[in-house]
């Protein structure tokens, strides 16, 4: 039966209604999409490793005949399944947690299995739990097994009902059709980067005969992706540039009353920073750029020089910030720094309140020099008179069309983008591959290293002892709890942060001031308790996470962050520098409760071994992938069908060289040697441009 690239699934031999349905829930709709369904991985039944050989976090190909299996009851988990397989050399268990009784049925003593997976140590034995695996099937004499035709098979991410048997089937079926697709990539690129035309690379990605081939096929898709992406960005940052924006003199009033102001001197990395934010200000095109810094690295009082040289021009600024708590913080920072300036900063926050509507009105006459504020900024009812620079603080908790509507408050306002989440390279490459990016590499000389350990929940008493030796020393306290009160709690019981603060009030601090702090009490209230805790009325703060960002205590040299395995790692580093802001020496202590996943024991050791935030990103990005890391919709980074910007990021960066210069000299792909890459770009990419990265 013939059939096109457009055709509904359902229509494959060997689909049907029923698959089609399964296969939807995938992403697969048509036959096109189909062949652009890429293996996740494959199990390459030619493997030389035996189980004798294996070591513990080694993923490996293995094969092995079954010995046994069975079912058991554990403490944390309901049930277990377990197949014992030897190769002669030694034995390795394979383990399912609550397994089907369709997996279950798989197996049978004295079959002979492949396995792919991570070698683990559990229950003192050599393990691999929820591997993948092929059973060999005695091969049908009058029709050839599949299995015997193809050696090295590819595995897919699954859904219920579909297997990865079925799946290969069904994808063989429609490449023995030797259906035709267009060449989306140039022969002069794929010449000059030793690339697989489209159709061979389409065949051999799903049926490979050989390591080469996997990896050829997967490296001409890899560079396609990201090469697209980055020709996206280098048109976007030609847009950028190409766009006028204001040029504004550096008339040293302000900036330099700060300059002789400030209680510290600016260190290398921040003066440098300043330099090149200054002179794109100066500059005719709109300044968008990137400043990155870990915590307590500076960059508010950065950006506060770059709001007084657009107020020095006659213009406003505005700092949006994601919390009502940051966005206060801001607020009171900028009211002291500038407390003798003349310069009128105001607070916008949403919700009804006394003076809201006058603050907006001397926005739009131009009465306020500076607005901070939170999503309250956007509303259709507030106006500037005359916007010149937007300062948009941890901008990945915020939407694009957000970060859109901001900045078309102004006519072409200069933009500064913040981040206190350290921001790994290969991932800068993408989501802000369009910006230009600032660094602030070096912490002040007063940012002192924070001590940070790990420990069990039973030993939660001698942490509570140090606490004290700490308070009567003088010092402040923040203890970390995941919820607000017990209601919330799952099945697991967590720490909650009421009743923590009821139980310390009452036992352990009853001699010391605790306070509590979450995001339910009204702004009122939180601004209170922050205030309180500033002025040391308060010894313990007992908070949950909304302390992530935004208040500065300089004599809390304690954290102490309950069920810390639940929190990820970029937070859990966002906390942890709530700490460690004054002459004190700090410490972190994350602890935890039984059962701990690797994962969780990945992210521990790591906060334990470095208190560098770019290398933090780094591990944090490779556990939980890009979309997870910032949120594939917040950041408008699209999702890939088969690149890791981590493991691929040489190809990443070969692609970025080539799309830039390409753009370079031919903005829209006119010239006939781009004919490809246009098509395919005006059929994809050209909408998506409108939006990304702002």
């Amino acid at each position: 039966m013939a059939f096109q690239l457009h055709d509904n699934i359902q229509f494959v031999p060997g689909v049907g209604p029923k698959r089609a349905k399964l296969l939807n829930k995938l992403g697969v709709k048509t036959v096109k999409d189909l062949l652009f369904y890429f293996p996740r991985d494959y199990l390459n039944k030619i493997s030389d490793k035996r189980i004798a050989d294996l070591k513990i976090n080694d993923i490996a190909s293995v094969k092995g005949r079954i010995t046994d299996f069975n079912t058991k009851e554990s403490r944390f988990q309901k049930q277990q399944f377990r197949v014992f397989i030897s190769d002669g050399t030694g034995y390795l268990t394979l383990m399912w947690f609550r397994p089907s009784p369709w997996l279950i049925k798989q197996f049978e003593v004295g079959k002979e299995i492949y396995i792919l997976g991570k070698i683990q140590y559990y229950y003192n034995k050599l393990c691999m739990i929820h591997p993948d695996f092929e059973i060999r099937q005695l091969a049908d004499k009058e029709k050839k097994s599949f299995w015997v035709e193809q050696d090295i098979l590819p595995l897919y991410h699954l859904t219920e009902g579909i297997s990865n048997k079925v799946l290969r089937k069904i994808i063989r079926t429609v490449l023995s059709q030797d259906l035709f697709l267009d060449e989306t990539i140039p022969t002069y690129i794929r010449d000059s980067k030793q690339l697989m035309p489209l159709n061979e690379a389409l065949h051999k990605i799903h049926i490979p005969d050989s390591n080469e081939d996997m990896a050829a096929s997967r490296k001409r898709f890899v560079f396609e992706e990201l090469f697209f992406l980055e020709l996206m960005l280098a048109r976007k940052k030609v847009n950028w540039h190409k766009a006028s924006g204001y040029s504004m003199d550096l008339k040293k009033t302000y900036t330099t009353k700060l300059k002789k102001a400030l209680p510290f001197t600016l260190t290398n990395a921040q003066k440098r920073v300043l330099n090149e934010i200054v002179e794109d200000m100066k500059s005719s095109h709109q300044m968008n750029r990137l400043l990155q810094g870990d915590v307590g690295s500076g960059k508010t009082i950065i950006s506060i020089f770059a709001m007084l040289l657009a107020i020095e021009n006659d213009f406003q600024a505005a700092i949006m910030a994601p919390t009502e708590i940051l966005a206060t913080q801001h607020y009171f920072s900028l009211k002291e720094f500038l407390e003798n300036f003349g310069l009128r900063v105001e607070l916008l926050l949403g919700g009804v309140y006394a003076g809201k509507e006058e603050t907006k009105a001397a926005i739009e006459s131009g009465d306020v020099n500076i607005v901070i504020g939170t999503h309250s900024l956007i509303q259709k009812d507030v106006n500037f008179h005359k916007l010149g620079m937007v300062v948009i603080d941890e901008q990945h908790r915020f939407g694009v069309m957000q970060r859109l509507t901001l900045t078309q408050k102004g006519q072409t306002p200069d933009k500064l983008i913040m981040s206190a989440t350290p921001i790994p390279r290969s991932l800068a490459l993408t989501v802000y591959g369009d910006l230009d990016v600032s660094i602030i590499d070096e912490l002040p000389p007063y940012k002192k290293e924070i001590y940070t350990n790990w420990i069990s929940s039973d030993k939660k008493s001698q942490v509570y002892d140090f606490i004290k030796k700490q308070l009567n020393g003088g010092r402040q306290v923040y203890i970390v709890c995941p919820l607000v009160e017990e209601s919330e709690k799952s099945i697991r019981q967590l720490a909650d942060a009421t009743n923590t603060y009821k139980e310390l009030q009452e036992t352990v601090f009853s001699k010391f001031n605790v306070g509590l702090l979450h995001g339910r009490m009204s702004n009122q209230e939180k601004d209170e308790i922050m205030h309180a805790f500033k002025e040391h009325k308060i010894d313990v703060l007992v908070s949950t996470t909304v302390i992530e960002v935004g208040i500065d205590v300089p004599n809390a040299t304690i954290m102490m962050i309950e069920h810390a395995e639940r929190f990820g790692l970029s937070q859990l580093h966002q906390l942890r520098g709530r700490v460690g802001r004054g002459a004190h020496k700090s410490y972190c202590v994350l602890v935890v409760y039984e059962p701990i996943s690797e994962e969780a024991m990945i992210r521990l050791n790591t906060l334990k071994e470095t208190n560098d935030g770019f290398r933090i990103s780094e591990v944090d990005l490779e556990l939980r992938g890009p979309g997870e890391f910032f949120g594939t919709k917040q950041s408008g980074l699209p999702a890939f069908r088969i690149a890791n910007i981590v493991r691929d990021r040489p190809i990443l960066e070969d692609a970025r060289k080539l799309a830039f210069e390409i753009i370079q000299n031919d903005y829209n792909l006119d010239d006939e040697v781009n004919r490809e890459l246009k098509e395919k770009y005006k059929k994809y990419y050209l909408k998506r441009e409108k939006l990304f990265s702002y």
